[in-house]
């Protein structure tokens, strides 16, 4: 029994069942409204329209396409960040991560596609090479994804053409012998809106090739003349439309149908659908990766006679059909991904020497001519081998090299891993800062011990002062060193770009070695499944980083000799753990609802205001008695003493000097920021801090104490310990989302390490 009414109204919108006729009617107005059928003189009425736009070669529809999604904005104040856009801001098909960072490669992308547009031709393979799993596959992945979304979109529509044979009864004697009796020829103006059952034959163009080559060049150029076309150096029709042809068996049949008719040129064009088609990696329509193998990417053969072929026209039936299909067939005017390229021998891709150059590849007894972006990737030690080769120099001349790094910033470095965070936690809950543990050993792997011999003299002595630590703090966020002066300071905030584009423009640039996303994907896997850890944290973070480091005879860049601290990558989880105490001591200080940071902040205010009155040997308007009173000594001694100022005289005076000169060019750096002192001083935050909870050491003591029975039946609930473990966990559920395993796990460890 088949589908009844009600079986088949189910498609939902709105919350409304949609029934049947609806739905039909639906995609009846979506085809019409996609224009996915046209006659080919309505196709000539829309490139006229809009010529820019429907001649368009693959390189400038893919830089249009990043164009079409939009860029990201880039802070002013961030002018070597490149371009950003949004096509890579998503996951590729809900799966594949999304593009983090990586701007210097995007904006190459653009503009080297940018620059084959003002050419006519993609005469050069992009190959973007790097370390393993540095965003290659990536990258590209979303450039396809959004190709194939942009093919949707109206700004996106591409067109080819299939040819069209009717049955005998809808045009008897309008192919060959024409009959003067037979009207029904002459009213039909195109055979394109034709149903089904009045085709004998339909023959799609093998290459989904453009419309506008079935005029011959001669006419072709001299239409495209009369076009409206922009006078930008920015868009060239692409050499293929100017002067190109048809493929091999398209031009048969038109040279037979041409024939047929006498020259009239009207009535093979009757035969032509234009049809919309979609890029689509699934279905290989314009989208294709080439995985390494061993073979011409490209097929010819001759097609069998089948039922349909044997109603062509007699004139056509004794021409010997080919077809070629493959990878380079199948993403003609789209792009073609060489997945891993250099894992290939060489001799097996010679063929894109001239691909690339010239845009026609000879397969059989036939030209293939192409309009499609080539694009690979090659990890760094398969190009270091290549360089070698002998016939090198042919291809370089053919190959755009992109540079894609590893991250170098902390903050992008942990949006990779922020996504799959929860799914690879299970039902684990995920301790805060989990992602940040794992981004900040990532990136301290990377990074390399400044040359201080490329540095002018003043400025090296501060460079090679650099820890690994101070290159990642200023890499993102461009925190200077607090050890350094206010000099220092100023000279190395004044050359960060020259720290950067050091190791930039090297074989074995920043950023080549050192721990990769997989990799550190695998390690938080591998947290989460610790069973000594009830959650997902830094801490099990830490526990498999200390197990990861031991497998030197795996990872290369783990046998990499340190250097002033640099390449120490066990080292590394003992900074991480430094720095993840100071994280989490701020929090459960926050948390514990004995400390209150205004009134600090109130006390060193004070104590700043007094200084100042005191170096300028001002006196001071008491606010109750309306009298001038010397700066209170009292204050400024008690304050001193709480941070450990120096007590001699001479280093005492200097750091209440050192003080204001930090707030004066603090408030230059930020003419707009309402002064906060905490944020100018962190250390001296720090010492308050300190100073206060060792002040509370017995209470926190108790406090540790009462967790390690918090939740059991040993717990006292009344006692002073319990009360405050209770509050202090329920703030930082409330506070900063950690769960009472989570809270429980952090508070031990501070006390432990701290306190």
């Amino acid at each position: 029994m088949g589908p009844t009414q009600a079986s088949i109204s189910s498609p939902i919108k709105g919350g409304i069942l949609m029934n049947y006729e609806t739905l039909a009617k639906s995609i009846q107005e979506s085809f019409k409204k996609n224009q996915q059928i046209l006659t080919f003189e309505e196709f000539t009425k829309l490139l006229t329209e809009k010529p820019r736009h429907f001649l368009r070669g693959s390189a400038q529809y893919s830089a249009d396409m990043l164009d079409h999604f939009g860029r990201n904005e880039t802070p002013a104040h961030k002018t070597n960040a490149g371009i950003s856009f949004k096509v890579f801001n998503r996951p590729v098909d809900g799966i594949t991560a999304k593009v983090v960072g990586q701007e210097n490669v995007q904006a190459h992308i653009y503009n080297t596609l940018k620059g084959f547009s003002r050419l006519g031709l993609s005469n050069r393979l992009i190959l973007l090479h790097g370390p393993n799993g540095s965003a290659k596959s990536t990258l590209i992945s979303a450039l396809m994804q959004g190709l194939e979304d942009y093919s949707h979109t109206p700004e996106g529509a591409l067109y080819t053409f299939s040819w069209i044979f009717p049955i005998d009864r809808v045009v008897r004697g309008s192919l060959g012998i024409r009959s003067d009796a037979d009207k029904k020829a002459s009213q039909v103006s195109s055979y394109a809106n034709l149903v089904d059952e009045d085709i004998a034959c339909v023959i799609q163009s093998e290459l989904r090739d453009h419309p506008a080559l079935l005029l011959p060049i001669e006419q072709r150029q001299q239409f495209f003349k009369t076009l409206d076309l922009p006078q930008s150096l920015d868009f060239r029709i692409p050499a293929r439309l100017l002067d190109g042809g048809l493929s091999h068996r398209d031009q048969l049949i038109f040279q037979a149908l041409l024939n047929n008719y006498h020259g009239d040129f009207a009535q093979v064009l009757k035969h032509i659908r234009v049809e919309r088609f979609f890029l689509s990696r699934v279905y290989r329509a314009g989208l294709i990766t080439v995985e390494p193998q061993m073979h011409v990417d490209a097929h010819y053969h001759q097609l069998t006679m089948n039922r349909s072929l044997s109603q062509l026209p007699s004139s056509l039936q004794g021409l010997n059909f080919f077809s070629i299909t493959g990878d380079l067939a199948d993403s003609n005017r789209g792009m073609i991904d060489y997945n891993d390229l250099l894992k290939r021998p060489i001799d097996s891709y010679k063929y894109l020497l001239g691909a690339c150059e010239t845009g026609r590849v000879n397969i059989g007894q036939a030209i293939l001519h192409l309009d499609s972006v080539f694009i690979g990737s090659s990890n760094e030690l398969q190009l270091d081998a290549f360089k070698e080769y002998p016939d090198f120099s042919s291809f370089k001349g053919r190959i755009e090299l992109i540079r894609v790094p590893y991250l170098l910033k902390l903050s992008q470095e942990q949006q990779v891993y922020e996504g799959m965070l929860q799914s690879v936690a299970g039902e684990k809950a995920v301790t805060p800062h989990t992602v940040w543990s794992i981004a900040f050993w990532g990136v301290l792997t990377r990074l390399q011990k400044p040359h201080r011999e490329r540095y002018p003299s003043e400025l090296a002595q501060i460079i090679d002062k650099l820890s690994p630590l101070d290159k990642l703090r200023i890499y993102d966020t461009e925190e200077m060193p607090e050890r350094f002066t206010n000099e220092e300071r100023k000279l190395l905030r004044a050359n960060l770009s020259k720290l950067q584009e050091e190791l930039s423009a090297v074989p074995f640039y920043e950023g080549r070695s050192g721990a990769s996303a997989r990799e550190l994907k695998a390690i938080l896997i591998d947290a989460a499944q610790n069973s000594e850890f009830k959650t997902l944290s830094p801490l099990a973070v830490a526990s498999e980083l200390r197990k990861f480091v031991k497998r030197v005879t795996e990872y290369e860049f783990l046998r990499q000799d340190p250097v002033d601290g640099y390449h120490h990558h066990e080292a590394f989880i003992e900074a991480m753990l430094n720095e993840y105490s100071t994280l989490v001591d701020r929090e459960v200080r926050d948390c514990l609802g004995l400390y209150d940071t205004k009134q600090w902040m109130d006390f060193m205010k004070k104590y700043i205001t007094h200084l100042s009155s005191l170096l300028k040997k001002e006196k001071m308007k008491n606010p109750i008695t309306g009298g001038y009173e010397e700066p209170d000594q009292t204050l400024l001694n008690e304050f001193e003493n709480i941070v450990a100022a120096p007590q001699e005289s001479a280093a005492r005076d200097q750091f209440r000097q050192n003080l204001i000169q930090q707030i004066g060019a603090w408030s230059l750096d930020h003419p707009k920021e309402t002064m906060d002192y905490f944020r100018v001083f962190p250390e001296l935050k720090q010492r308050i801090e300190k100073h206060f909870y060792e002040s509370q050491k017995s209470l926190l003591q108790k406090m540790t104490t009462a967790l390690k029975h918090f939740g059991t039946d040993y717990e006292d609930p009344n006692s002073e310990g319990s009360k405050l473990a209770q509050q202090t966990i329920e703030n930082m559920k409330k506070k900063f989302g950690y769960s009472t395993d989570g809270a429980k796990e952090v508070i031990g460890f501070l006390m432990s390490r701290k306190y």
